[in-house]
């Protein structure tokens, strides 16, 4: 039987690659003489570049900048070219201002940046990239792309460059009051862009501002108090408001679904001309899922943590509705699973199961995250491929 694997990383623990690769391992304890596609796979957020260069030639460029604590990241721009000649950028916001970047004890969105990713782009830019492609997601921001901007016009050597970034040295909540004249930098920006085709890969739909917008909804888990959460969230108004009408572009922006993405990373890229794309369908499509599904008896896809969050959007999503198209059946592979097989159905999964169950076995697979993922996957094997 063909078998093709193809999960997100696993919640900081294992890279999409090195999950694939684990589920392999398991797969061929019970299963030797299936035929194993490996095929990692992101959402726009960590292990994003991984999962494109794991599937896609292509060259790939260290690079230093300023991580979201003012330290330095390291982070790689792969690079690929096209049949069309096209050269494409992949970058990723995990690498340059990614939550596992800053200590569990020193995580404060007010104060993270995004200064480095503006880096990144600069760098693709350098790399002679016409089309640049920004997965979103995962970070430990929440500065709606001013960050981004900063070290972008800084890069470039842009004029009000400085101005921006020197703003921000106060963290988010400086930029209550910022006027379109603070901003005056965006329209250099947006003019160095013209005719490079830039896309927001985003693993969230959600929009910049109010009681479903970033702040709202994700700065917590950053490291957030309720009340620094809705401070955040005025001070995004503000700049919005003022970036909005310096680059006159629509209010509708604001509210755009993928906006806030990345702590409002989206927003930054939209206001330079960015489209959106859903992450986990640009890298399905792009390492060719679809085609090596075909004829395929089962697909293996899994992520750190299987919650509502995970049925929208999301690489499990993206897998489970392509095989549909093929009448392959999906099985999903979890760290932890919290939701019920009806839900599970809904978006095409028909079996899900769990790496964890209860406390004891979280520290074992946290221990061992590769030895434990490969030992469930052995399990599932003898259910979906069992011996003749």
């Amino acid at each position: 039987m063909r078998v093709v694997i193809a999960p997100d990383s696993f919640s900081g623990t294992l890279t999409s690659p090195a999950a694939a690769e684990a589920l392999a391992v398991g797969w061929r304890r019970h299963a030797p003489d299936d035929d194993l596609d490996l095929c990692p796979l992101s959402d726009g957020g960590q292990g994003f570049v991984d999962a494109l260069a794991a599937g896609l030639d292509g060259r790939l460029i260290p690079l230093e900048v300023t991580g979201p604590a003012g330290f330095p990241a390291l982070a790689v721009l792969f690079v690929t070219t096209e049949k069309s000649g096209q050269v494409t950028a992949y970058l990723e916001s995990a690498q340059a201002c990614g939550l596992d970047l800053v200590p569990p004890a020193e995580r404060d969105p007010g104060t993270a940046t995004s200064t480095g990713l503006g880096t990144l782009i600069a760098a693709a830019l350098e790399a002679g990239a016409t089309r640049i492609v920004v997965g979103v997601g995962g970070v430990a921001t929440n500065d709606g792309g001013a960050g981004l901007l900063a070290g972008l016009a800084t890069a470039l050597g842009l004029p009000g460059a400085q101005a921006l970034a020197g703003r921000l040295t106060g963290g988010v909540t400086a930029l209550r009051g910022i006027t379109p004249a603070d901003l005056e930098v965006l329209n250099p920006l947006r003019e160095r862009l013209a005719g490079i085709e830039l896309v927001a890969a985003t693993d969230s739909d959600v929009v910049l501002l109010g009681f479903k917008g970033v702040s709202a909804l994700h700065a917590a888990a950053k490291g957030a108090t309720p009340e620094q959460a809705q401070e955040l969230d005025l001070a995004l108004a503000d700049f919005a408001r003022a970036a909005v009408d310096a680059t006159a572009q629509p209010q509708k922006l604001v509210a755009l679904a993928g906006a806030g993405a990345g702590g409002g990373l989206g927003f930054g890229l939209f206001l330079l001309g960015a489209t959106r794309e859903i992450g986990a369908v640009l890298v399905a499509d792009a390492v060719g899922l679809s085609r090596r599904l075909a004829g395929a008896g089962v697909v293996v896809t899994g992520e750190g943590n299987l919650d509502w969050e995970s049925l929208r959007g999301t690489v499990i999503t993206a897998v489970a509705r392509l095989a549909q198209e093929q009448a392959v059946p999906t099985v999903a592979v979890a760290g932890q699973i919290q939701v019920g097989r009806r839900e599970l159905l809904t978006v095409g999964v028909e079996s899900a199961y769990p790496v964890a169950r209860n406390p004891a076995e979280v520290r074992a697979s946290l221990a061992d995250p590769a030895g434990r993922l490969a030992d469930r996957a052995q399990r599932v094997a003898r259910t979906w491929s069992p011996r003749r």
